[in-house]
Formats: C-alpha cells, structure tokens, sequence
C-alpha cells in the first residue's frame, strides 16, 4: 500500500476510533493484507498502530478520571501473559486458518457493532465480580492480541458497559487494556522480525496524531448509531471477503 495513502487513513481511522477508547487494527490488518502486505507484517504493523495510537489517547481518559484501575489492572495483567503465548501459536497455524479465524472475529465484532445493546439492568459492582471478569476477558484479550493482532477494544468495551459501568469509564479501562494487549502481542510479534520499519514508522506516526486529535474529542464519543453501524457493516464485508479467500 502506498505509505501516503496509509498514513493518511491510519489518521483518520485512529481518529475516529480513539473517542470511543479504541484501536483500529480490526480495520487496518486486512486493509493493509488486500493491497499487498504479507498477512504477518500486517498483523505486527497493526498491532504497533495500535500502541501509538492508545499510548497517545490513554494520557486524556486518565486526567479525566475515566480509567476502572481496580477492574483494569487484572485485565491487563493476563492480557500481558497470554499474547505471547498466542502470537507462539500464530507461527504453528497453517495461513489459511489464520484467514478464516481473523474472518470469524472480524464477523463478531461486526455483529457486536451492529446489534450490542446495552442492558438495562446491570449487575451490581463487586470485588469478585471485577476479579472474575478481569480473568475471563484478559485472558481471551491477550491470547487473541498476539494469535491475531487485535488489542481487542471492540470485545472488552461491550463486557464492561454490560457490568455497570458508565460510558465513559468504559470507553478510559477498554482504552487502557487494548494498549496493554497490543503492546505484549506487538513485542511477541515483532520478535519474529515481521515488520517493514519505514511502513510502520510513516503510519504509526499518523495513527498517533490522529489518536492525539481524537481523544481530546471523547466527551462527544463515538456513541453516534449511524457511524457505529457503518464500522459494523465495513467488518462484516471484511470478514466475508477472507472468508471467500480462505475458503475459495
């Protein structure tokens, strides 16, 4: 891919992502896999943006006071363990598997954009509830972040607004464990010398500035249905075209 034309879409895709508290390499993985870039170089340079991206937002949702530490920090703590073990695991998969896996979490992602709705009853916050979630989502988190290069926003987001807390506390905690997961798949990832460093340099630089620009919009979050439908739809077209690649 051009890198102009990447910057500038890692611009605006980061943009838009960071107000809600998340990464974009759900979209930027296979957008960088269809015009030409090696399906491990696209998962470590998506993973990097990522990085860039959430370490450039987070600082905002912190001096806001938007960041759950007592439920984030098992998350994180797990999501840290498991993406190495997971980006281990990537480099034993057969390629073909790889698509139709990354397909089926693009396709619940998607689906989870489209249809999440959040509950109306909540549970009532607790030490153990918060343990308990902690250790179911930082250990699928972190698995996938290194199996698959996904800081895994769009799944923590929806679970968290489903435990009870508030919008924006949600969107500061999903901002912090996605930077923490893509950080540890990233290092697991970039170890095995998947990355083009004038690609990744030229994007990460504009998923950042981006990011910087996005966060300072998140009291207005990206809470709109329309534009959360339209991420929802672009996934799950994704999601079919490596499907049809995979399975054609």
């Amino acid at each position: 891919m051009n890198p102009i034309l990447a910057a500038l879409a890692a611009f605006v895709g980061f943009g838009v992502m960071a107000t809600a508290g998340l990464g974009a390499a759900t979209l930027f993985i296979p957008l960088f896999y269809y015009t030409g870039t090696p399906l491990p170089e696209a998962i470590s340079t998506g993973l990097l943006l990522n990085v860039v991206a959430l370490g450039v937002a987070l600082p905002g949702y912190v001096r806001a006071r938007t960041v759950n530490l007592r439920l984030g920090i098992p998350i994180l703590l797990l999501a840290a363990a498991l993406a190495p073990v997971g980006a281990a695991v990537s480099g034993a998969v057969d390629h073909q598997v790889l698509l139709v896996l990354f397909a089926a979490l693009l396709a619940t992602a998607g689906a989870l954009m489209l249809f999440y709705r959040r509950p109306r009853r909540r549970w009532e916050m607790s030490r153990p509830l918060e343990v308990s979630t902690g250790t179911a989502v930082g250990s699928g988190v972190g698995f996938l972040a290194g199996l698959l290069g996904i800081g895994g926003g769009v799944f923590v987001l929806p679970v968290l607004h489903g435990i009870g807390l508030d919008a924006r506390t949600a969107s500061g905690t999903t901002a912090l464990v996605a930077l923490v997961s893509s950080i540890s798949g990233f290092a697991a990832r970039a170890a095995l010398g998947d990355l083009d460093a004038a690609f990744a340099a030229a994007t990460a630089a504009a998923a950042g500035a981006g990011a910087l620009i996005g966060s300072r919009f998140a009291s207005a979050r990206l809470s709109s249905a329309a534009l959360k439908r339209m991420v929802g739809i672009i996934l799950l077209l994704i999601a079919l075209r490596m499907l049809w690649d995979a399975l054609g």
